[in-house]
C-alpha cells in the first residue's frame, strides 16, 4: 500500500496535506484508506461538541453528566491511536505520555 503524508491539527481538528497550510502537531503516514477515518473522527467531534454547546444552556441539566463529554474523549483517544500508529517515535513518545494512555 502506497503511504500517504499528512499534517494533523488535533486542536484545530484539521488534517492538511502540505506542512504550510496551517499549524499542525503531528506528521503521519498513512495508506489513504485511513484518511477518511481521521475526517470522520473530527466530524463527530464537531457535532459532539455543537450538542454540548446547545446542552450548555439547560441550566437543569449538569455538565459533568454529559455523555456526549465522554463521546468527544472516546473520539480524542481514538485519534491519538490512530496519530500513535503513523507517526515518528518522538511523537509517539509524547503521546504516550498524555492522560488519555497511562
Amino acid at each position: 500500500m502506497e503511504k500517504y503524508k499528512m499534517y494533523v491539527s488535533i486542536m484545530h481538528q484539521q488534517i492538511y496535506h502540505y506542512p504550510d497550510d496551517s499549524p499542525w502537531e503531528f506528521e503521519v503516514d498513512v495508506e489513504r484508506e485511513y484518511v477518511p477515518v481521521f475526517h470522520r473522527l473530527f466530524n463527530q467531534i464537531d457535532e459532539l461538541e455543537y450538542r454540548n454547546f446547545l446542552r450548555s444552556h439547560l441550566p437543569f441539566l449538569p455538565y459533568h453528566y454529559g455523555r456526549n463529554n465522554q463521546k468527544v474523549d472516546q473520539r480524542t483517544m481514538k485519534l491519538y491511536a490512530l496519530i500513535h500508529e503513523f507517526t515518528d517515535e518522538k511523537s509517539k513518545r509524547f503521546i504516550e505520555e498524555l492522560p488519555y494512555f497511562r
